[in-house]
């Protein structure tokens, strides 16, 4: 939302570049003793590290904020709750990860809840949404971040998860240096004001540090395919916020949607009966 607010503002490659500079700054002065005396884990890992950093992070957030300066917000939403079913596919296969029928239906329902909030309850609406190149950029990022949900496996077990976030950061945000160049020499830069002050304040602590911190430890703990799927409640708390915030009203296509979607997270994460 705050990305689709300051398109016009913040340049994406900017915006994704210094919301993890200001995260990597942010983490540093905790993480940097325990890097030192890590510091043969990351060189021998370096590779893996900043393969996950970009797909995860750095070139992954940049290609959404360029998918969001030409497509709306809903189609946003959209594309992104389509990443748990590319996680899903991907993991079976490339890693041939075992699905049952039951989390299957699971992802379908869940699925419907998202497309129920979308459409706003009136399916007719699905078929009036116009699709364009900032589509193609964001069903891009969903690859890569399905990829980097997968390949969470390959984190280093030796550092603890500020350390693991940092050294990602720090070895992938090189990558966009030669894209934010060829960005500031075509567009220019951005001015420093209040609003894009407190955007990159906001995205360099909650979305870039908390969350990933909490996404990491979920996605080891009950694995990819089951992680993907809360993504789904991105639509739900989408409209929570914008209750208390903007003074917005909740609908019944809401509380549909917010059904299904639990529904199919319950079927998708509940352990088999002995």
């Amino acid at each position: 939302m705050v990305g689709r607010v300051m398109r016009d503002d913040i340049p994406p490659v900017a915006m994704g570049f210094w919301r993890w500079a200001l995260a990597l700054l942010i983490l540093l002065p905790f993480v940097a003793p325990e890097l030192q005396r890590n510091w043969p884990v990351v060189r021998r890992d370096a590779l893996k590290l900043a393969l996950l950093g970009a797909l995860g992070a750095t070139v992954f957030n940049s290609m959404i904020y360029a998918g969001l300066q030409f497509t709306a917000a809903t189609n946003g939403i959209l594309f992104n709750s389509v990443s748990p079913i590319l996680t899903v596919l991907m993991s079976w296969a490339l890693l041939h990860d075992r699905l049952s029928r039951r989390q299957a239906v699971g992802v379908a329902v869940s699925l419907m809840g998202v497309l129920a909030i979308v459409a706003r309850g009136d399916p007719e609406m699905l078929a009036t949404l116009h699709f364009n190149r900032g589509d193609l950029w964001l069903i891009a990022a969903m690859l890569l971040w399905s990829g980097y949900t997968l390949l969470l496996r390959w984190r280093p077990p030796e550092l603890s998860a500020t350390a693991f976030l940092a050294a990602m950061l720090a070895l992938s945000l090189p990558v966009l240096l030669p894209f934010y160049a060829w960005e500031f020499t075509a567009r220019g830069g951005f001015a420093i004001t209040a609003p894009t002050a407190g955007a990159l304040a906001y995205y360099a602590t909650l979305p870039s540090i908390v969350s990933y911190l909490f996404w990491n430890r979920g996605v080891v703990q009950v694995g990819p395919n089951r992680a993907a799927l809360f993504v789904h409640l991105m639509p739900v708390f989408a409209a929570v916020l914008s209750v208390i915030f903007l003074g917005e009203r909740l609908y019944g296509y809401h509380f549909i949607g917010a059904a299904l979607i639990f529904g199919g997270i319950w079927l998708t994460t509940r352990r088999e009966s002995p």
